[in-house]
Parts: C-alpha cells; structure tokens; sequence
C-alpha cells in the first residue's frame, strides 16, 4: 500500500481535487484528465457542496474541545481550490524515519541496518510512546496522521472530518522536531537535503537511506504546510 502526504485544504481533499504521486503518474502516461476520487463519508460524498461547510463545522468543535489548550486560534485556508502538495515518502521511508528518530532519542540502543517488518512494533519505538515519556520527536513517533497549522506541543487523539481516529500534531511543531533530529544525528546543509529527496530508494537500501529520503520529502511538505498555513496528513 503507497504512502503519500498531502498538504492542503481539508475540503480540497476530501473532495478527491487533487492527485497523488501516482495519480499524476498515472495520468501524464495516459494523457488522460485527472479524474476525482472523494475521500470520505457516503453523506459528503452525495453533496460535494456540503464538504466545505462540514470541514468548517469540524474545526469549531475541535476548537471547543480544544479550549484553552492552544494560545492560537485554529484557522486556515479551507477554499475548494486552496493550492496543495504532495510527496510520497512510501510506508518504508516513513516507517525508517520514525525509527530513526525513535533510536536518535534512545542512543543506547542501535539503530536497525534495515527497516523490521513490523517495524511499528519496535521496542525502542514502544519506548518513545510510553506513558509519560517525554520524546523529544512526538509529533513524528507518536502515529500521528494529522498535522495543524497551529502552533502546540502536545499530540491529541480526536475524530477527524470523515469520523475517524486519528492522532493529530502540530506543522509548527513537526517542522521544529525535523530540524532538531537533522542537527542531533546527521547535521546536513539544506542543499544535501534536497539531493537526499531526488531519487527515491532501491527495495534493498539501508533503513538510514530510506529515512534520509523520507526527511528530506517531509521536510518540504512541512515548510509547504507552515509557508501557505495549511493542514498536513498522511492518504493511503
């Protein structure tokens, strides 16, 4: 199963108004239009107009829930055509990255050469969301799917707009996390970062190369995400 990460309005996304890596693939070999594929419940799904007013809807009741655990107001661009972005890091670029993170904060511990199969298993990585552990990369260890443009520590389980679980974080606060694991463990200049997102790696590559590509595709996105003040979230 692909991984991508879109960021952009929430209404443009469930409104399926946007392609994924492969979509776009996809399409430029085809030559064919981009046709949309909805993302969401069957009740929104029916009225494609009543989306935006359910997304709107969805963040004042998370705002109330919220109360005054956030200094900022919850607020960003929801238009229909709001720009958006996406990378696909792949479930093993993600998932090596998180590792990576989780072993960055346990050095005791050595980092896996390669990506475990059930790498979300991982008891470093257990260690990094143990009740009451502080991890000082929260909002990329602790499963989070759904990232704010709002500025908080914290990571909170809510519903999202489709009715579903989620963990949620915060850009403001990813973006903050990315650069500390850069400067903890590999101090790359921003020009080496971007050749690290060029070319996606081989099946048989090591778990660093894959979080190296990973970081480099999340740390776009989240300048994306902080830049134009829009949400961020994982489709797959």
């Amino acid at each position: 199963m692909a991984l991508d990460v879109y960021v952009g309005s929430l209404t443009r996304y469930h409104a399926g108004e946007w392609e994924t890596v492969g979509d776009k693939i996809a399409r430029e070999r085809s030559r064919q239009g981009h046709a949309a594929r909805p993302r969401g419940p069957a009740a929104l799904i029916e009225d494609p107009a009543g989306i935006h007013a359910a997304v709107v809807a969805w963040r004042v009741g998370l705002v109330q829930s919220l109360g005054n655990r956030i200094d900022t107001p919850l607020d960003w661009e929801e238009a229909p055509h709001a720009p958006y972005f996406t990378g696909r890091p792949g479930w093993d670029g993600f998932g090596s990255l998180v590792l990576w993170a989780a072993y960055a904060e346990h050095p005791g511990r050595r980092c896996p050469e390669v990506l475990p199969e059930e790498w979300d298993s991982d008891p470093v990585l257990r260690r990094s969301n143990a009740e009451g552990y502080r991890s000082r990369y929260a909002h990329l260890v602790r499963h989070v799917e759904l990232w704010l443009p709002c500025p908080f520590e914290f990571t909170f389980e809510g519903e999202t707009v489709d009715r579903r679980r989620t963990v949620v974080g915060s850009t403001t606060t990813l973006r903050r996390q990315l650069s500390e694991l850069n400067a903890a463990t590999w101090e790359a200049s921003a020009a080496a970062v971007v050749g690290w997102g060029r070319t996606p790696p081989s099946t048989a590559a090591s778990l660093e190369l894959r979080a190296r590509y990973a970081f480099a595709v999340l740390s776009d996105l989240v300048q994306q995400a902080t830049g134009h003040k829009l949400p961020m979230k994982l489709d797959y």
